[in-house]
């Protein structure tokens, strides 16, 4: 069985990676072959990295909306796109409840983001899950996650 938690790692860094190149190319084509990551955890990771992708410009106007103070192309790349992918999992990924996007997303940006980032990304995706109209359900219905990291 494939981890959702090394499948949203591997998503991060396809996403950073776009955010610096721009576009596919032979980085991307590359980016799976040292890894040794089962079909289920790439799936994933590539279904997560598509909707951010096709997405983008809506998130980042709710990341613009909910992110106080902050412009969205000031952020720092990891946390931006913490915050894309997890935005993306609240409003467009019904199989996976907040909690688990949201623990998911801190422990994401702790792993690599700076000290702060975990507070910020934090803060966010609160204002977004608290706040957008379309979460009301998944707000009402706290799930337990279908899926755990290795050792949890």
């Amino acid at each position: 069985m494939g981890s959702r938690h090394e499948a949203r790692e591997r998503a991060l860094q396809i996403l950073f990676q776009y955010d610096i190149h721009g576009k596919p190319g032979l980085w991307l084509e590359e980016f799976w072959k040292p890894l040794e990551t089962d079909a289920e955890t790439k799936a994933f990771a590539e279904r997560l990295v598509a909707g951010v992708m096709e997405k983008k410009n809506d998130l980042d106007l709710l990341l613009a909306k909910y992110a106080t103070n902050w412009k969205v192309s000031r952020m720092p790349i990891v946390d931006r796109n913490i915050l894309r992918a997890g935005v993306y999992e609240l409003l467009w990924m019904d199989d996976v409840p907040a909690n688990v996007t949201m623990d998911e997303a801190i422990e994401l940006a702790k792993s690599f983001g700076d000290e702060e980032a975990s507070k910020f990304v934090n803060g966010v995706l609160d204002k977004v899950l608290a706040t957008e109209a379309r979460l009301a359900e998944k707000r009402a219905t706290p799930e337990k996650p279908v899926w755990r990291r290795a050792g949890s």
